[in-house]
């Protein structure tokens, strides 16, 4: 039975985010987009569980990873994700509500 990223050590979480980037590597390679897909976002979930959520505080404002255009605040934390809204740059709602793991929120803003 496999174990839950919270229960990882954090040299276990890099390891296995090493596992799982060599995984998407070969998966990229022989075209099977889904499977990239699925280990891309398990590399984010076991970030997401290296980083301390207590780092990410309520109106807080950061870029999202792969998301150059948009901008995430933060309404409330539960675990590894941040709840709040996707906005434009300019400002503009664009999701009233949504949670993000914390490792896809890059640069803070304001």
């Amino acid at each position: 039975m496999q174990r839950r990223y919270s229960q990882y050590t954090v040299e276990q979480l890099q390891q296995e985010v090493a596992q799982l980037t060599e995984k998407a590597q070969k998966a990229e390679q022989m075209g099977m987009v889904n499977e990239y897909a699925v280990h891309q976002r398990k590399i984010i979930m076991a970030k997401s569980y290296m980083m301390n959520p207590k780092d990410f505080k309520h109106s807080q404002v950061y870029e999202i990873e792969g998301s150059p255009t948009e901008v995430f605040e933060i309404d409330y934390m539960n675990g590894i994700f941040a709840w709040g809204k996707r906005k434009s740059k300019q400002g503009e709602v664009i999701n009233d509500e949504e949670a993000l793991p914390i490792a896809l929120l890059t640069n803070q803003i304001e």
